[in-house]
């Protein structure tokens, strides 16, 4: 049985003021639920309630222009609730909730339905998304869990691509994406181009730019914390899904009812099967300039899964484990066969990242919790290159890069009241991190190889209080040493929010982080140009501690059916390591060390009105980069430079359907600019000293939700989505690549943005 905490969350700051709004409603034999869903569409509400309540009830009333209040009253009667005011801000529905349901637990929230439905603010600063309710945003039929995250304020992909998104001016590899306590190091499937992580099995997401919660280390930029499904089902539940691109599955079992059960996902792109419009437009945007695209003769065999499995065990109300596994899959295999020369080309390129996780949450008392957790990681990138002649194999170009990631970790959360908590832990990491590039003739060289490990020890301490009336207010220090650098880093982190009036409030963060594991750009060496992003970790000297430091302000108002988001900010980036003009020169493989200073703002408005969700998101970003023996050591752009960005959406739900239409609008990312000579391509005006033409694309969305059977559950959901729907050739990125070859000239690969782009999806859930 899935039971929720029920409530109503008004999105204005008097209830009272917006009781008195009327809106046209009317039910015609409709389910209670299909009656709460069209609620909470027209009243901007949230309903919560237990199935069984509910079932089998219906409801029916004419068409009339009602307020919320007099909505409730026509319900009271087949549904037996009955509701009241608190702090003249939430209605709290007595029927559903149990007594142990502290009212200040509406506090945390700041805004609900951020974007749509299932995205909410909270008032620690970070974002919370619930997949199982996410209303429908542009551009998806389904919620890709990083493409969703892309639609908030700060977060940008001028690379079009789910995982390789900047935050607030950072680079990708500052992101730290995690799953059920498993740090994930793969980048997508399709290289990058969908998430990795199976939305259907996913139960929340916690996206933190700012402000970030000391239990949180290891990346500068953004936290992504991903909680797979923890929920006891009495009865077993299964889902079978499709689109234009993968086919899917989950299962559900409960082994011991309300202590034990497992649930498993699996995932497979089906390409090899069946070729679709959609896949093709993908693959075609991930192998543009390559090879692939540039050979009619050559044979490409490309595949992706993802699979995960949890096992849930609750023994008793105060203890509950889990056991997770997750892994993640993509192959290349590509053939050329060179008939003039007699010899085969053969690129193979793996990528995989498996993980295991373990937690226990155990309940000492009232007040004391205990969080204990332990993951192992494991992500692999092998890059072949083989030539064969008449048969025999001549040579074999090998590119490797590994992580094996793991961890352990406790925390104590203390609730000294309703106001007050203290959180303090310790946390164990060892990293282990390799790359090398090899070459099995006497042809070529040996760029590079290296095997580093670091173990990090952290303790932490936070203090959260919470006064509505007041402010809310958060002060936490983490303190990590790195065991083989013998270095030690404090990371202080404050967030505060005040209420300035009914309905406008003041937030402030500040924040320093520290991170030892990031990428290198290489391209000189890969024939393929796919995956040219290797992780590496710091080593003290010529690859340092990278620092980040963020300070923003802003306001939030909210006023009946508006609310405003505005947030600026300041980071400061040091001791970023990059390579001269953005690849590798084998001759001279040292790294430059630099800084990057970024400034910034984000706002974000949505009014609702008569049934219509609409958005507005515009971002402003400055940022500057400066590094030892580049560009004569003056300032330049930095490659995560967008200036201007625009994103703007309009959704509609109508019983069952649900429509959306998104615009997005950015000025181009900043490109160094070559010139032509007799050597080749030459770089005399300075690091990206140009500028990429405007992006923008407009995106559509539909989906219908619909029983299949009235007898059983067996229920389903269709949908379409368009993206690009003028089919606009964007320009998105000028890159400069090499060879397998120190003889081999630089050349410029232009690459542009995915065409139209339809996708289709079926799912059926029972």
């Amino acid at each position: 049985m899935r039971l929720f905490y029920v409530y109503f969350l008004i999105l204005l700051p008097l209830l009272a003021s917006s009781q008195e709004e009327a809106f046209y409603i009317e039910f015609k034999d409709e389910s209670v639920a299909e009656a709460f869903t069209k609620i909470e569409y027209t009243y901007n509400v949230l309903f919560s309630y237990n199935d069984n309540d509910i079932i089998n009830k219906r409801i029916s009333i004419k068409r009339q222009k009602r307020t919320l209040r007099e909505v409730l009253q026509a319900l009271e009667f087949p549904v037996k609730l009955s509701y009241k005011i608190v702090n003249n801000r939430y209605i709290i529905i007595n029927q559903f909730v149990k007594e142990n349901i502290d009212v200040n637990e509406l506090d945390n929230v700041i805004v609900r339905s951020y974007l749509t439905k299932g995205i909410e603010k909270n008032n620690n600063g970070y974002f919370k998304l619930l997949p199982s309710k996410l209303g429908i945003l542009p551009g998806l039929t389904e919620p890709d869990i990083l493409e969703s995250v892309q639609l908030l304020p700060g977060v940008l992909s001028p690379n079009e691509t789910a995982s390789g998104f900047f935050v607030r001016g950072g680079s990708s590899d500052q992101n730290r994406l995690i799953w059920d306590g498993i740090n994930i190091y793969h980048k997508g499937h399709l290289f990058g181009m969908i998430s990795p992580l199976n939305p259907n099995i996913t139960s929340e997401i916690k996206f933190i730019n700012k402000g970030t919660h000391t239990r949180y280390g290891e990346r500068l930029s953004s936290v992504i914390d991903i909680s797979s499904k923890s929920t006891m089902s009495k009865t077993v539940k299964s889902q079978f899904g499709f689109n234009g691109i993968n086919a899917d599955a989950l299962l559900e079992v409960p082994i011991v009812e309300d202590k034990l059960n497992i649930i498993g996902s699996f995932r497979r792109s089906y390409d090899d099967a069946l070729k679709t419009f959609t896949f093709n437009q993908l693959t075609d945007k991930v192998f543009e300039g390559t090879k692939i695209n540039q050979s009619d003769d050559g044979n490409n065999m490309f595949s992706f899964l993802d699979y995960s499995v949890k096992l849930n065990f609750k023994p008793n109300k105060n203890n509950s484990l889990y056991a997770s596994i997750i892994s993640i899959d993509n192959q290349l295999d590509y053939t050329l066969d060179d008939t003039e020369n007699n010899r085969r080309l053969n690129d193979k390129l793996v990528t995989s990242n498996i993980g295991y996780g373990l937690g226990w949450r155990m309940k000492w008392n009232e007040k004391i919790t205990q969080n204990t957790n332990a993951f192992f990681s494991d992500y692999k990138l092998n890059y072949n290159f083989i030539t064969r002649e008449g048969g025999t194999q001549v040579s074999d170009f090998e590119k490797r890069n590994t992580v094996f990631d793991s961890g352990l970790s406790s925390e104590v959360i203390i609730d000294r009241s309703k106001a007050s908590q203290i959180t303090f832990g310790y946390q164990y990491v060892l990293k282990d991190v390799a790359f090398a590039f090899l070459n099995t003739s006497n042809l070529s060289f040996i760029l590079d190889t290296e095997d580093n490990m670091i173990q990090t020890h952290s303790v932490y301490g936070q203090y959260n209080y919470k006064n509505p009336k007041l402010f809310n207010f958060s002060f936490g220090l983490r303190t990590t040493y790195f065991n083989e650098l013998d270095a030690v880093r404090l990371e202080p982190r404050i967030v505060v929010y005040k209420p300035l009036l009914k309905n406008l409030k003041f937030q402030a963060t500040a924040e320093i982080k520290n991170q030892i594991i990031s990428e290198i750009d290489e391209t000189i060496l890969s024939d393929l140009s796919l995956e040219n992003r290797l992780w590496r970790l710091a080593d003290g000297n010529t690859f340092p501690i990278i620092n980040g430091q963020q300070i923003s302000a802003g306001f939030i108002y909210s006023k009946k059916r508006l609310s405003i988001d505005i947030d600026t900010y300041y980071k400061k980036l040091k001791n970023i390591t990059a390579l001269s003009l953005g690849f590798l020169n084998p001759e001279n493989s040292s790294f430059n060390i630099g800084r990057q200073n970024i400034v910034g703002l984000d706002v974000f408005v949505k009014k609702q009105f008569n049934g219509f969700n609409s958005w507005l998101s515009y971002s402003f970003n400055k940022s500057d980069s400066k590094f030892e023996n580049l560009n004569n050591n003056k300032n330049f752009t930095s490659k995560s430079n967008i200036s201007h960005s625009v994103s703007t959406a309009l959704s509609y739900k109508l019983d069952g359907f649900q429509f959306a239409l998104g615009w997005k609008w950015q000025t181009g990312k900043p490109y160094t600019i070559a010139n032509d000579s007799s050597d080749g391509l030459e770089f005399n005006d300075g690091i990206n000293t140009g500028k990429l033409p405007i992006y923008h694309r407009l995106d559509f969305s539909s989906t219908y939700n619909f029983k299949i059977s009235k007898r059983n559950k067996l229920r389903a959901k269709a949908g379409i989505s368009v993206r690009n729907i003028f089919n606009r050739k964007n320009l998105i990125s000028k890159e400069y690549i090499g060879n397998n070859s120190l003889e081999d000239p630089i050349q410029l690969m232009e690459k542009f943005s995915i065409g139209i782009t339809p996708n289709l999806m079926f799912r059926l859930y029972w």
